[in-house]
């Protein structure tokens, strides 16, 4: 790697694309992936508006394809990305860091957990916590023996509850966001959704040649219609909250009209989050995140159904562990294809259209994490908060409805948690905290999304111009509105399965690439024998010098790397 010159010529900052010149404001921005993927997003905007009904019609058909014709595929890779993630994580190559030597973390090991934990699900949480659970009890899956409303009916309610918000959607992100870190950290490449590729294709083809540009662009349009439907879906559960408290009762088929004005209202603030950086607007919002969701399910455990709460507890983990692998590959093969494409496959294409950004965002905030750190962090820590949450809040529900309260058959998905919280006291508190909850959630999800679209859009700069950022908070929020607008709920479910269909191919691909790269790896363990790898390809890795491992060689002087211009920092402490 050549020296640096003085004065630059080289972006400094770790993480920002290291082959591009330096460069400010407007010239920072990639105008090509830039341009045409947010002309994309605007014309099936446009499109929607316009044509509602014939969008709408063309849609539900081609959804109907891909689910019938390409639920396997999700089905598998699914479950693969499962296994990929836990091999690396006990494999040898669990202990190799995701920077180079030296470089301690940005950020404390809470703030980590709390930052990854609400840009990946946290509104989901909000909308799914009580009507998830209760759904599958008084509707078993096909799969599942059990009669409606029955005590095998919750349990087995449970377990796939688990399943969809474990284990599986977090895999899918560990590894997304494994080879995005382990690439620009470890390898000093931009931090693109296209740079773990050079270890397939060469820098000069993803890079010089433009490949890489098509992955960054599907990347973006993924991550506007998969963060734009988990705003729609906050918007809707503030808009049921407000219908309530306002009328009294909810709305069976609520107007778009209240949760676009929401999205609006809420977009403001996610532009002055977005303004204010990672380090300020999205960490505080995080921390306030947890604190608010701790004193929601402190309040719910105390004043809700606790004894039960706390035998559903052992009873669901032991179903979730018992069923996992079943549960991870049925298919449609035998029947059962409508309740695959509305829950499972539906969920697992809602996971992958989120990881550029969740991939992305947790890659940002991952330097100087080891892989097994990484992993295991990503995979375990929030899928056991995940299983706390819904036997806290699931479970709430799941005793209202075995004892007649029928909340199942509540108006809407959005008005399940307020008709839980209704039954106990304090209910116009509590069902405050759920909307301020939900809207901070959508705050700081959006304000993540935006950072990392503004990321992919820039050539991978670790901190994208602040008006590009703008635009794109500005744009999710558009989109979830006009998503509102064509068909509500179902209309932000199609579009999410639709971007995500090719991306699943592309995160194979990281998969991939990540392997390749870790073969080269010079801190790889390994049993005696010789070493897979050639020097000449060990002299493309910035965090090795062969020419030093041979005694007999007098090593030349190290050249300057552009990861070395930036000082260790050390953890905020955990």
């Amino acid at each position: 790697m050549s020296r640096v010159p003085s004065g630059g010529g080289i972006e400094s900052a770790l993480g920002d694309a290291v082959s591009e010149p330096r460069r400010t404001g407007w010239a920072t921005v990639d105008k090509t992936v830039f341009f045409v993927s947010a002309g994309i997003i605007l014309v099936i905007c446009l499109l929607g508006v316009l044509f509602t009904e014939t969008v709408g019609e063309v849609s539900t058909s081609v959804l109907g394809w891909v689910t019938g014709n390409v639920g396997w595929l999700f089905i598998l890779a699914a479950s693969g990305f499962v296994i990929f993630a836990l091999v690396l994580a006990f494999g040898r190559y669990g202990s190799i860091p995701l920077s180079r030597e030296g470089q301690g973390t940005e950020f404390s090991t809470l703030s980590w957990v709390s930052m990854m934990f609400s840009a990946g699900m946290g509104i989901g949480l909000m909308f799914f916590g009580v009507y998830e659970p209760v759904t599958h009890l008084a509707t078993p899956p096909p799969f599942v023996d059990a009669a409606s409303n029955s005590p095998e009916a919750a349990n087995a309610a449970m377990a796939y509850t688990f399943f969809h918000w474990g284990l599986h959607p977090w895999a899918i992100y560990s590894v997304v966001g494994l080879a995005l870190a382990y690439s620009t950290y470890r390898m000093g490449r931009g931090n693109l959704m296209s740079a773990p590729f050079q270890a397939l294709f060469g820098k000069e083809r993803i890079e010089g040649k433009g490949w890489g540009k098509p992955i960054d662009m599907l990347a973006i349009i993924c991550t506007q219609f998969g963060s734009a439907t988990s705003l729609g879906l906050g918007a809707l559960q503030i808009a049921a909250g407000v219908s309530l408290l306002r009328t009294g009762q909810f709305e069976e088929e609520p107007a778009a009209a209240l949760p676009i004005i929401i999205i609006c209202v809420l977009t403001v603030g996610v532009v002055f989050s977005a303004a204010s950086g990672v380090a300020k607007g999205i960490k505080w919002l995080s921390n306030t995140n947890m604190v608010l969701s701790a004193v929601l399910v402190v309040f719910v455990f105390v004043v809700g159904p606790t004894v039960f709460i706390l035998n559903l507890l052992p009873s669901s983990i032991g179903a979730y562990l018992t069923d996992i692998v079943p549960m991870s590959f049925h298919s449609a093969v035998f029947g059962g294809g409508d309740w695959l494409a509305s829950w499972t496959i539906f969920y697992w294409a809602w996971w992958i259209s989120w990881t550029p950004f969740v991939g992305t965002f947790i890659a940002r905030i991952s330097r100087g994490r080891t892989i097994r750190e990484f992993v295991l962090g990503v995979l375990l820590v929030p899928t056991a908060v995940s299983i706390l949450w819904f036997v806290v809040f699931g479970g709430m529900g799941l005793d209202l409805q075995l004892n007649g309260t029928d909340i199942a058959g509540t108006g809407s998905a959005a008005a399940g948690f307020f008709a839980a919280l209704q039954q106990y006291p304090f209910f116009i508190g509590s069902a405050l905290v759920v909307m301020v909850l939900t809207a901070v959630f959508f705050v700081s999800g959006a304000d993540a999304g935006a950072l990392v679209l503004g990321t992919l859009s820039s050539r991978g700069r670790k901190e994208p111009w602040k008006p590009l950022v703008i635009f794109w908070a500005v744009l999710s929020g558009a989109v979830a509105a006009v998503l509102l607008f064509v068909g509500g709920l179902p209309a932000l479910q199609t579009f999410t399965i639709l971007a995500a269909t090719p991306f699943v191919l592309i995160i194979i691909g990281l998969c991939v690439s990540l392997y390749v790269d870790l073969r080269r790896d010079p801190l790889r363990q390994r049993t005696m024998g010789p070493v897979r790898t050639s020097s000449e390809a060990l002299g493309t890795v910035p965090f090795t010098n062969p020419a030093a491992e041979s005694a007999d060689v007098e090593a030349p002087p190290e050249a300057a790397s552009p990861l070395d211009t930036e000082p260790p920092r050390h953890s905020e402490g955990t």
